[in-house]
């Protein structure tokens, strides 16, 4: 298979080719219609004067004249009833004239060689030198009929010319095809880039330079595939991450099921540590029953968006509703409640958006300090509801706000692998957030607490 690099070689020579017979057929056509005949005109009105000139003037030595006006670039032949022939100038290369032709101008008729030569349709034929391809006129001198025929002696006038245009045209092709082989080298060597950091990213290698510092659409495709690239390396690394993540959520509950089961089976154990790790086993595969519901919300979140239900949700209702379900909480962890919540509606999921307010409900609850409050507002707008949560809990660093979204991450390190989270609620409600074309916004300081804004289009 033919590399990219000859394949555009080879059409851009012949673009040039093509272009070149195609000028050449168009300047032909113009020639055959406009030119030729103003220099078939030009011509005859030339050897009009001369003809008049040697008539007007019975004494002047026609030879002589004749020979005179072929050395300022004219080639001439003159011919008279008896036969005799005389060239004056450059010779011509065919200088077979039917007696036709000569016994019309005999006759007093113009001859309009170069009107009518030649009949094929290209340009060089004005380049042609041949007695046919002249003008031919009557003349009379001393009382003795003549035929005269001229051209303009081509190679006199336009010698240098020819030279000229023929290394024009030479300098010309032999360039062109020397910047197209260049330019082309130019223009394909990133896409030969691209293919090599290609083939290398198949294999997982992401870290491919394919840097450029063009500015045009190659440019702009190498930084897209640069800009991939580390895409990939990042969803790569989340990859990693989420399997060791998950494989550490799952293995660390079975394993103290199975722990605690062999404990169980000790005879001497007494009732009441039984009751206790019999206790222990049910939060255990009640944290790997919340866990693997979780990762099936996740993996059908991100598997279509037509499975939400779009319907009038009532915002507000929802929000009341959630918060009498946890009032006994507020209660036991000593916090304070506050709202101003009127009933909103917009269109969206209603089990799905309930999701979301029980996880921000919940972190307000599970990150905030004992006596702390929170505060929780539905703000309506022209296009759009804001709803926001506000507690005045532990708080997060900036680096921690960066990754709050992601799979498995987990704020509270000290509680990172505790039974009371997966590290997978942010990235459900983001996801749902995203589903109905909203936003999700997070503000917090370390010991200072955290506000949550989701921002929902009515529609």
């Amino acid at each position: 298979m033919k590399s990219l690099y000859v394949k555009f070689v080879v059409i851009t020579i012949s673009i040039m080719i093509l272009s070149g017979v195609l000028a050449f057929l168009i300047s032909n056509t113009y020639y055959q219609q406009r030119l030729k005949p103003e220099n078939d005109e030009k011509n005859t009105r030339i050897a009009l004067n001369i003809a008049s000139f040697i008539e007007d003037h019975p004494n002047i030595n026609l030879m002589g004249y004749l020979d005179h006006l072929s050395s300022i670039g004219y080639q001439i032949f003159l011919t008279d009833y008896f036969g005799n022939e005389a060239f004056f100038g450059a010779p011509y290369r065919v200088t077979h004239l039917p007696d036709s032709i000569k016994n019309d101008v005999f006759d007093g008729n113009i001859y309009h060689g170069m009107l009518h030569f030649p009949r094929e349709t290209f340009v060089t034929g004005f380049f042609a030198n041949e007695l046919e391809n002249t003008i031919g006129v009557p003349v009379t001198h001393n009382e003795t009929d003549y035929a005269l025929f001229l051209r303009p002696d081509i190679k006199l006038l336009f010698n240098e010319m020819h030279v000229l245009f023929g290394w024009l045209l030479a300098l010309t092709i032999s360039l062109s095809i020397l910047f197209v082989l260049i330019s082309t080298k130019y223009l394909v060597k990133p896409i030969s880039q691209l293919t090599a950091a290609t083939k290398s990213l198949a294999k997982g290698n992401f870290h491919v330079d394919v840097s450029t510092s063009r500015h045009d659409e190659l440019g702009e495709l190498s930084h897209s595939f640069q800009t991939m690239a580390k895409k990939l390396e990042q969803l790569d690394d989340m990859r990693k991450e989420f399997v060791s993540n998950i494989s550490h959520d799952i293995q660390s509950p079975l394993s103290n099921i199975k722990g605690y089961t062999n404990l169980l089976e000790s005879e001497s154990l007494s009732q009441e540590k039984k009751n206790q790790y019999i206790t222990i086993i049910h939060d255990e595969i009640k944290r790997l029953s919340t866990l693997t519901k979780q990762l099936l919300l996740l993996a059908s979140l991100d598997k279509d968006e037509d499975r939400l239900s779009r319907v009038p949700v009532d915002i507000g209702k929802q929000l009341k509703e959630l918060i009498r379900s946890y009032t006994w909480l507020f209660h036991e962890r000593d916090i304070m409640l506050d709202y101003t919540i009127s009933d909103t509606i917009i269109v969206g999921d209603s089990a799905l958006l309930n999701t979301v307010w029980d996880n921000l409900m919940s972190n307000a609850i599970k990150y905030n300090k004992p006596g702390g409050s929170i505060e929780i507002t539905v703000e309506e707008k022209e296009k759009s509801v804001m709803i926001t949560f506000r507690d005045t809990g532990i708080g997060m660093t900036n680096s921690d706000k960066e990754r709050i979204f992601d799979r498995f991450y987990r704020v509270d390190t000290a509680r990172s692998r505790s039974t009371e989270g997966t590290g997978l609620g942010l990235s459900i409600v983001a996801s749902i957030i995203k589903l109905h074309n909203g936003q999700i916004y997070v503000e917090s300081k370390k010991d200072r607490g955290t506000t949550f804004t989701v921002e929902l289009p009515r529609t």
